[in-house]
C-alpha cells in the first residue's frame, strides 16, 4: 500500500535548525521514498511500511538527542501499489 505522510518536527532545543536539517537529510537517503520539504513540513511519498519504518528509526534518533514534538499526518492509499 502506498502512503503520503506529512511531518513537522519541533525539537525543544536551542540548536533546533541543525537537528531538523540532519533529520531531513537522513530521510533523503532512501531511494524508494520521495521527499519534498517546504518551510513548515516535509512530505514523504512511497510504500507505507517503508515510510513508517524510516520514521520510527529517525524519530528515535532525534529523541535520543533531545526532547521534540513530531506532528504527523498520514494518508493511506489503499489499492495503489505503484
Amino acid at each position: 500500500m502506498q502512503a503520503k505522510v506529512e511531518i513537522s518536527l519541533y525539537p525543544l532545543n536551542n540548536d533546533f535548525i541543525e537537528i531538523i536539517k540532519s533529520f531531513i537529510s537522513k530521510l533523503n537517503i532512501h531511494p524508494n521514498i520521495a521527499v519534498e520539504t517546504n518551510q513548515l513540513s516535509t512530505q514523504l511519498f512511497g510504500d507505507y511500511d517503508e515510510i513508517m519504518n524510516l520514521l520510527t528509526t529517525e524519530l528515535k534518533n532525534v529523541y535520543m538527542l533531545t526532547k521534540a514534538v513530531a506532528v504527523i499526518k498520514v494518508i493511506g492509499l489503499a489499492g495503489e501499489n505503484e
